[in-house]
C-alpha cells in the first residue's frame, strides 16, 4: 500500500497572516533602540531615516506582494527566485534570508534577560565570563534559554497554537504602542525635539542600516503563505498594509520618544521608550507596563522568525539544496520540526554571548536580508519579461517600475554595509555573516553535486512504494 506523502495544511485565517506579518515586525527593536536612534540622528533624522528605509521596504514588499500571490508556495523567494534563475540563485537567496531570520531569533533569545534585567535589576548571579565589556552571568542565560525553548516548543506543536499566541501578543504591544503614542502628544515637550540632527547625513545613515533589520518580517506572509486559507490576491494586500501600519507605528514612537525625553535623559537611559512612558505618565508603572509589551515583542518577532526560517529551510530540503533531514514533517503536528529544532538550538547558544551580541546581530543580520530582497527584485523583473502571461492575483503596477525601484535601492544599502562605509560592519558581525555563508558554501558544493537531489528522489520514491 502506497505511503500518503504529509504536506502542510491550510490552517491560517486573514487575521493569523496580517497579525503574524505586524508581529513580526514590531518586535522588540521599538524598545531597546529608540535611544539609538535619536542621539545618532536626532529626532528629525530618525523620522527621515525610517521614512527612507520604509520606501525600501514598500518598493520591495510590492515585488513580494505580487510574486506571493502568484507563487502561494513554501519558502518564499526561495520558489519565485528558484521560477527566475534556476538553484543556484535560489540557494544564495534562501540561505541569506534564513541567516536574517535565525539573526532575529538570536538577537530575541538576549534581548529577553536584558528586558528582564529592567524590572528586576540586578537578578545576575553565577558570574561565568566577560565579554565585549560586558559580564555574562547564569541566571541571564537562563532567561534567554528558558524563552527560547518555550517559543521552540509552541511552533514544534502547530502552527495554529503559535497564530493564537501572536494575536494576542500582537494585540498588547500594540494598545502600549498606542498609549506613549497618545500619552506623549498631550503630555510632551516640543522643546524635547531638539536638536532635530545628529551627525547630519552620518547620523541618518547610522539608523538606516537597522531599518532592514527592524522591519523584517512582512516576508513571513510569503514563508507560510501555502499554509494561508485565504484567496490568493489578499496575500499580497495583507503583506502591503502590514508594511504600511509598522512604518507608521515606528516613524510615530521615535516622535513620541522625542517629546517625552530631552537630551539628557535619552544620554543616561538604559531603555528610552519605557523611560519615556514613565515620564508621561509620571509613574513607573506605566513604564513597566511599556517593558512588558516589550516582552510581547520579543514573543511575537521570535515566533515569527522560527516558523519563517524554519519554512526557508525546509523548502531548500524540498528542493534538493540542504539534506533531507530539514526537510522532514512531523507525523503527529505537521510542521518542519527537524528545522524548528535547528533554529531552537541556535536561541539557546545565543544569550551565552551576553548582551554585547544584540548590536551583533542586529548589523550582520541585516546586509543578508537585502541580498534576499535584491535576488527577489531580480526575479520580479525577469518573471514580469518571460512569463507575462502567468496568473497574477494581486499586480504591483502595470510595468515593472516598482522591481526596478526595489532592485536600486536594494543595491545602495548593500553598498551602505561594505568597508570603508559609515555603515561598515565590524569584527564580529563580519564573523557571523562570513560564518553563516562558509557554511553555506559546503552545501552549496554538495547541492551542486547533486548529492541532496538523490535524497529527494530516494524520498519520493519511498513514499510512492
Amino acid at each position: 500500500m502506497p505511503k500518503q506523502k504529509q504536506e502542510l495544511t491550510k490552517v491560517l485565517s486573514r487575521l493569523d497572516v496580517f497579525v503574524l506579518s505586524i508581529g513580526a515586525m514590531l518586535g522588540w527593536g521599538w524598545v531597546v533602540l529608540s535611544e539609538s536612534w535619536l542621539t545618532s540622528a536626532g529626532s528629525l533624522g530618525t523620522v527621515i531615516a525610517f521614512m527612507i528605509g520604509g520606501l525600501l521596504v514598500t518598493f520591495v514588499g510590492l515585488t513580494y506582494a505580487e510574486l506571493a500571490s502568484a507563487m502561494p508556495k513554501v519558502g518564499g523567494e526561495h520558489a519565485y527566485v528558484h521560477r527566475a534563475m534556476g538553484d543556484k540563485a535560489a540557494f544564495i537567496a534562501s540561505w541569506s534570508i534564513t541567516l536574517g531570520y535565525v539573526s532575529v531569533v538570536a538577537f530575541e533569545a538576549v534581548a529577553l534577560p536584558t528586558v528582564i534585567e529592567y524590572i528586576f535589576p540586578n537578578y545576575q548571579v553565577g558570574y561565568m565570563w566577560s565579554i565585549g565589556g560586558w559580564d555574562v552571568y547564569a541566571s541571564w542565560v537562563l532567561v534567554g534559554v528558558g524563552g527560547s525553548l518555550f517559543v521552540t516548543a509552541i511552533n514544534y506543536f502547530g502552527l495554529k497554537p503559535a497564530a493564537k499566541v501572536q494575536v494576542i501578543l500582537t494585540v498588547s504591544i500594540v494598545l502600549i504602542g498606542l498609549m506613549l503614542i497618545f500619552g506623549s502628544a498631550i503630555g510632551g515637550d516640543s522643546a524635547n525635539f531638539q536638536p532635530l540632527f545628529i551627525g547630519g547625513a552620518s547620523g541618518i545613515m547610522a539608523v538606516l542600516i537597522m531599518v532592514p533589520f527592524l522591519f523584517i518580517g512582512f516576508d513571513v506572509i510569503p514563508q507560510t503563505a501555502e499554509e494561508a486559507n485565504i484567496p490568493r490576491r489578499d496575500i499580497g494586500k495583507l503583506l502591503i498594509l502590514s508594511v504600511v501600519c509598522a512604518i507608521v507605528f515606528y516613524i510615530m514612537i521615535a516622535i513620541g520618544v522625542s517629546l517625552a525625553l530631552n537630551t539628557t535623559a535619552l544620554s543616561t537611559t538604559q531603555l528610552a521608550t519605557a523611560d519615556a512612558m514613565t515620564v508621561i505618565f509620571s509613574s513607573s508603572f506605566f513604564g513597566n507596563l511599556l517593558v512588558i509589551g516589550g516582552v510581547a515583542g520579543i514573543m511575537t518577532s521570535w515566533n515569527a522568525f522560527i516558523i519563517g526560517g524554519s519554512r526557508v529551510m525546509y523548502a531548500m530540503a524540498q528542493s534538493g539544496m540542504l539534506p533531507r533531514w530539514f526537510g522532514r514533517l512531523h507525523p503527529k503536528y505537521n510542521t518542519p520540526s527537524n528545522t524548528i529544532l535547528f533554529i531552537g538550538a541556535i536561541a539557546v547558544l545565543s544569550p551565552l554571548l551576553g548582551r554585547p551580541a544584540l548590536v551583533w546581530f542586529v548589523e550582520s543580520g541585516g546586509p543578508a536580508i537585502v541580498i534576499a530582497y535584491l535576488f527577489v527584485a531580480i526575479a520580479f523583473i525577469l518573471l514580469r519579461k518571460r512569463n507575462p502571461q502567468m496568473e497574477r492575483p494581486y499586480v504591483a503596477g502595470k510595468t515593472s517600475i516598482v522591481g526596478w525601484i526595489a532592485l536600486i535601492l536594494s543595491i545602495g544599502f548593500i553598498v551602505i554595509y561594505l568597508p570603508g562605509m559609515p555603515a561598515a560592519l565590524s569584527g564580529p558581525e563580519w564573523v557571523i555573516f562570513g560564518g553563516w555563508f562558509l557554511i553555506g558554501f559546503y552545501f552549496f558544493v554538495q547541492m551542486t553535486r547533486g548529492k541532496y537531489k538523490d535524497d529527494v528522489t530516494e524520498t519520493k520514491q519511498n513514499v510512492q512504494m
